[in-house]
């Protein structure tokens, strides 16, 4: 068992498998058990999945937090029980659709911004402890909550009737084949989603994810380390960065409360742009006002993310990394 491996793989999800098949496979190809995912796929879906491994699995909720990209397939015409076309149509609209680019590019923008989307049932929310797809699958439909998500911005990338398709930027928690559900209701037409391609994760792109066959290789040849598919567990962070003084180390590695005059009183740095992750790093006891988490060091070494309490100026520990 490897227990050294610590940092994410950005790996790319191929058809047919689920988020925690990603993770049973990797977990047998690197032979260590400390592994977790960042938010699940659809089987049917494809693309970016960062695998967390090691003292990583710490920042699995932080990376779920970042916004995702994704390009899909929208199907006017068709309602299905799953909100795709691997579900069971239950209304087919009979008309000929006849829709200008307009109509629907207003339809689509509509859904910018703000929007209190109803989860479907097949999904892996709970509801008094049962998960609703199980609940679907028996028949069983319950009254879902809303779900405040917001959509920084949706793209249109083809319009060939029936069929659109489509780039949406988005929050946490975006059910994609519901958007694409709303925006046939929306039109008037009924609408279900075909396919669906997660292009990024925060930091983590298409164009530099790995599949497992892959993966699995280049561990096979032993070149892990060298291949660098392995993002260390600072870089994938884009907080700032603060360092704490030499004296006060021991303060840091206890996990306690820190004050800003414990952190190197210096200037924003000349090369104040972290390479890998694009972050402003800022070697200062100020804060900005709009920041809360900050990456923490101190004589060189990544050591902890910390947050500031804004109404006493205390900086809390958030995460450690000792390891």
């Amino acid at each position: 068992m490897n227990n050294n491996i610590n940092g994410v793989v950005n790996v790319y999800k191929e058809k047919g498998f689920t988020s925690h098949d990603v993770v049973a496979k990797l977990r047998g190809i690197l032979k260590t058990k400390k592994i977790g995912h960042t938010g699940t796929l659809d089987p049917e879906a494809e693309g970016v999945l960062p695998i967390c491994i090691g003292n990583a699995t710490k920042l699995c909720d932080l990376i779920m937090e970042k916004r995702k990209t994704y390009e899909a397939e929208l199907v006017l015409g068709l309602k299905t029980d799953t909100q795709d076309m691997t579900g069971e149509i239950i209304e087919k609209y009979s008309d000929t659709i006849e829709l200008s680019d307009t109509e629907i590019s207003n339809a689509i923008k509509s859904f910018e911004g703000d929007y209190a989307q109803i989860p479907p049932m097949y999904s892996a929310l709970k509801v008094n402890g049962r998960k609703l797809y199980d609940l679907a699958r028996e028949g069983i439909v319950v009254d879902r909550k809303p779900r405040n998500i917001y959509i920084y911005g949706i793209d249109i990338l083809e319009i060939k009737l029936p069929v659109i398709r489509i780039r949406v930027n988005c929050s946490k928690g975006t059910y994609i084949r519901t958007l694409c559900n709303d925006i046939g209701e929306r039109l008037g037409v009924y609408g279900c989603m075909g396919y669906l391609l997660r292009t990024q994760t925060g930091i983590f792109k298409l164009d530099d994810s790995v599949k497992l066959s892959e993966i699995e290789q280049i561990v096979t040849d032993d070149r892990l380390e060298e291949s660098g598919i392995l993002v260390k567990t600072e870089d994938i962070l884009d907080y700032p960065k603060l360092i704490v003084k030499d004296r006060f180390k021991k303060l840091l590695l206890n996990g306690n409360v820190l004050t800003s005059e414990m952190f190197m009183e210096r200037n924003k740095v000349a090369d104040n742009t972290d390479g890998n992750t694009g972050a402003i790093n800022y070697e200062t006891r100020a804060y900005d006002n709009n920041q809360i988490l900050y990456r923490v060091y101190c004589e060189g070494r990544f050591y902890a993310v910390y947050k500031i309490d804004k109404e006493s100026g205390l900086y809390k520990p958030e995460k450690m990394f000792m390891a």
